[in-house]
Formats: C-alpha cells, structure tokens, sequence
C-alpha cells in the first residue's frame, strides 16, 4: 500500500511539474489520470520493492551526489586522453566480482558502470559483470571496487523470499 501512494504522489508531483497548471479542474484531471495509473500498475502487479524502490531512501541520494562527481572525473579523464596523444587508449574487457545481493542492486551497480565515460557493462550476470573500459586505468579504479561497495551498502541488507533471490 505504502508503495502505491508513493507511486501516486510520484506521478502527480511529475505531472504537476511538467504540466504547470493550477487550475482547479485540470488539477483535479490530473489526480484522476494519476489514480488510474497506479489503480493500472497495481492491477498488473507492478508496484514492488523493485519497481518502485522507497526502500533505498536517502541512501541513493546520497549515491547519485558520489555518482555524479565520478561521472565529472570522468569524463574529464576521457576528454584528456582523446584530445592528449601520449595518453593511452587502449581498450580492455575485465570480469568484475559484483557483491550485491538482488537483481535491483546489480542493475544499479552495471548502470553506474555503463553512465560513467569510458566504461561500458557489456554482460550483466547474477555475481558477475563484463566491462569494457577505455584504458587500463579505468578498469583498475573499478577493480578497486569502491563504487560495488557503495552500491552494496545503498541496497542494504538482504531481504529474504523476494524476486529473483534463491533460498538458502
């Protein structure tokens, strides 16, 4: 239920946003159409943990404020290595060890990989992910694995019975 009107005020605060109407019968159309969209996505049962995730709170907020600067460095890094012919680009394939515990936590950590420049998630697989990076360098920092530790400890703990999770 909380994930229901979540996702209604979700919708009406985007609605209102891009609409820009105050008007009392347009507001109230709006309220309508946003009511029968989740009464929809709940009739189809796509409202859960995954596809409407409140469950990650301000921690992936807090991520997306990290994520953010390392696309910058980034794309700084990959600015410099195209316009700078001593800088290397040669490109490699690595298998990175992924330690989250859900499928939402996996997209999340291959999809910072694939918005960071210079790095692309080429295989997503359940523990394992395939990258192609631009040069050694980037690989390396990945190899690091500071961005699977903060995308591990944005999913949180594990939940026990839900989707795509094998039983113990």
């Amino acid at each position: 239920m909380l994930h229901s009107i979540s996702l209604g005020l979700l919708l009406f605060g985007v609605w209102l946003l891009l609409s820009g109407f105050f008007e009392p019968l347009l507001l109230g159309l709006g309220v309508v159409s946003c009511l029968v969209v989740v009464l929809i996505a709940h009739r189809m049962d796509m409202i859960d943990r995954e596809g409407h995730p409140i469950h990650l709170g301000w921690r992936i907020v807090i991520y997306w404020f990290w994520l953010a600067l390392e696309i910058v460095k980034s794309n700084i890094d990959v600015a410099r290595r195209i316009l700078d012919p001593k800088l290397p680009i040669h490109p490699v394939l690595i298998r990175l060890q992924a330690s989250q515990k859900s499928e939402l936590g996996l997209v999340i950590y291959a999809n910072s990989i694939t918005l960071t420049p210079g790095t692309v998630s080429v295989q997503v697989e359940t523990g394992e992910i395939l990258v192609h990076a631009i040069a050694k360098e980037p690989a390396e920092a990945l190899q690091q694995g500071d961005m699977d530790r903060r995308v591990s400890a944005v999913e949180g703990p594990a939940e026990g019975g839900g989707k795509g999770e094998e039983a113990a």
